[in-house]
């Protein structure tokens, strides 16, 4: 089978019948070699690549799958809210801003995602878009197209050998883009959260911990950070005015990274050059239409969102999503789960104890008693399975009273409380 993608419903025999397959709706398009794989496991895969916002709520209901994948389909509350068996969104990519996070935590559905797959894909197209925006190839394409031959204009570029290129984010993406800056003859900073110049040297840059300073000194500046409360509009009125005139931007990341008032306002009163895959209100669906004003704006070159989008990528973002859900029903665990809270708990039990059926019923019985809440529990069996060991994140410290009823229960070895 090709390497492409495929749209359709794939009958599975009865789960009591097959081992109990689990079924799999994909909500966007997904390598065939995922489904293949998924098939091959034995579940039921429900491809519809066309689902959009509005009909994914439908389409949930209809199907009731145990797992959902999306890549860029939005996930909101409703689609959650139509859930019945859900325990599982992928997101078939890096970030999970197309996901409510919220409404899935509220019902207790894991949110997993496939970081670092797509690196290569974007900071390629990061590439070309820094290339496009240095050579003005879009405008040069339109006017031959056009019937124009408008050499004496487009001769003029700034080019890219011995020129300085800022690097705004240095994980996977944002050192595969340093690498290339460096193989172009470019002089290469970074900035990131806790850089030092150590960091740096190993990456090939030179380290910039401020972030107005990398604007201001830098001929190209790329964006690689993710989304989130933090980063929302991290280009600033104050860094795009600190800018270069003339100097490039290009986001790969997300559109609200950006403020995109300030970079159209730039734009028109500096000559900033802006290179974006990224928007701050795109569709929620892979097609549909898109009114933006700022990519009308000369010295503005826009792709679709497309920078995971190679068939490299697909299909190792599709191994790693077979992979998540592969663990997930396998072991219980979600590899790469976004949405599970770390640092919970006011006190850790450690509880020693005979490997007996009811005693760890029986502690969270007594706790449960005292009013105190299981945040989080791990139970490991001893060589010989004789004993065991439960360490429990509980809500509160217990009293010494419940302290020792939880002593003196039957089979219970010791009782260790530490406050967290």
């Amino acid at each position: 089978m090709s390497n492409g993608t495929m749209s359709r419903t794939q009958p599975a025999a009865d789960p009591t019948e097959s081992g109990g397959g689990a079924t799999i709706l994909i909500a966007d398009k997904f390598d065939a070699s995922g489904i293949e794989t998924l098939e091959g496991l034995g579940h039921r895969v429900e491809s519809h690549p066309d689902l959009t916002p509005e009909t994914l709520p439908a389409a949930i209901a209809e199907h009731d799958p145990d797992i959902l994948v999306v890549r860029s389909t939005k996930v909101r509350a409703d689609a959650v809210e139509a859930a019945g068996r859900l325990a599982l969104v992928v997101r078939a990519g890096a970030g999970t801003d197309n996901i409510d996070v919220v409404a899935a935590s509220g019902r207790g559905i894991s949110v997993s995602n496939c970081p670092g797959k797509n690196s290569l894909a974007v900071a390629e197209l990061a590439w070309g878009l820094i290339l496009g925006c240095d050579r003005r190839i879009p405008d040069q394409v339109a006017d031959l197209r056009a019937g124009v031959w408008n050499k004496k204009s487009y001769a003029k570029a700034s080019g890219l050998a011995g020129r300085t290129l800022g690097i705004v984010g240095l994980g996977r993406i944002g050192q595969a883009i340093a690498d290339r800056g460096n193989a172009f003859g470019m002089r290469v900073f970074a900035w990131n959260l806790g850089i030092t110049d150590a960091k740096a040297e190993a990456a090939g840059c030179h380290a910039c911990e401020n972030l107005i300073n990398l604007a201001r000194m830098c001929d190209v500046i790329s964006v690689n950070v993710a989304a989130n409360d933090e980063t929302r509009h991290l280009i600033s009125p104050e860094f795009l005015a600190a800018m270069k005139p003339g100097a490039i931007l290009v986001n790969t990341s997300r559109g609200s990274v950006v403020d995109q008032t300030a970079l159209a306002a730039a734009i028109e009163e500096k000559g900033i050059r802006a290179g974006l895959d990224v928007f701050a209100d795109e569709p929620g669906s892979g097609t549909g239409e898109f009114q933006d004003s700022i990519v009308k704006l000369p010295g503005v070159y826009g792709t679709h969102h497309v920078g995971a989008s190679t068939d490299q990528a697909q299909a190792a973002i599709a191994t790693e999503a077979v992979r998540v859900i592969r663990v997930h029903l396998e072991t219980g665990d979600t590899p790469n789960c976004i949405n599970i809270a770390s640092g919970t708990g006011a006190a850790t039990l450690t509880i020693r104890h005979f490997n007996r059926p009811g005693v760890l019923a029986t502690i969270c019985d007594v706790l449960s008693r005292g009013g105190i809440n299981v945040e989080d529990m791990e139970n490991v069996i001893y060589v010989g399975g004789e004993a065991a060991c439960a360490r429990i994140r509980v809500s509160e410290p217990p009293t010494d009273d419940l302290a020792e009823a939880l002593r003196g229960g039957e089979h219970v070895i010791s009782v260790d409380v530490s406050a967290n």
